[in-house]
């Protein structure tokens, strides 16, 4: 237990809540119009295969339609998913109304490594991974000690530039 309750030895950013939803036109509407949050990103297919996505290390075929918006101080990821088997699949069988799955942080993509390695160390193990031009994404099974999955992206220098865009 007291290799769980040690903090990593990186420093980690909280960046980011995301919601896996039965229907993204609905939560859209809901998160503009009920509170107010009009910038929501153009929806977009996801699909795991083009971002060498993993599923239990296993090569991945889902797809989602994801859609995100920076406001009030935070990213919100909105996810619909579409098809093949994916940790979001999975949440929505379990939730079927949708919810929140993950809470994210971020870190220099130099330290990702060494956050995953620590982080298993502890017993959460890795459920997904996707590798994009901004960030490597790394989920975590975090659900027994917190009731959802814990992202951390590596931030590319890219990535920092596209998280400043969205921002402004």
């Amino acid at each position: 237990m007291d290799a769980i309750l040690s903090k990593t030895s990186v420093d980690l950013q909280f960046a980011q809540i995301g919601w896996v939803v039965k229907d993204l036109k609905t939560a859209l509407e809901f998160f503009s119009q009920a509170l107010g949050a009009k910038n929501f990103s153009k929806p977009q297919i996801i699909r795991a295969q083009d971002f060498d996505g993993t599923w239990y290390g296993e090569p991945s075929i889902a797809e989602t339609l994801v859609s995100m918006a920076y406001t009030n101080g935070t990213f919100i990821e909105l996810i619909q998913p579409l098809s093949g088997h994916s940790m979001f699949h999975d949440y929505l069988e379990k939730n079927p109304a949708g919810g929140v799955q993950h809470v994210a942080y971020s870190t220099s993509i130099t330290n990702l490594d060494k956050v995953i390695s620590e982080l298993e160390a502890k017993g959460y193990p890795v459920i997904a991974t996707y590798d994009t031009s901004i960030a490597k994404i790394i989920f975590v099974d975090s659900y027994n000690d917190v009731g959802v999955v814990t992202e951390i992206m590596g931030i590319t220098e890219e990535g920092k530039k596209a998280v400043e865009k969205m921002k402004n």
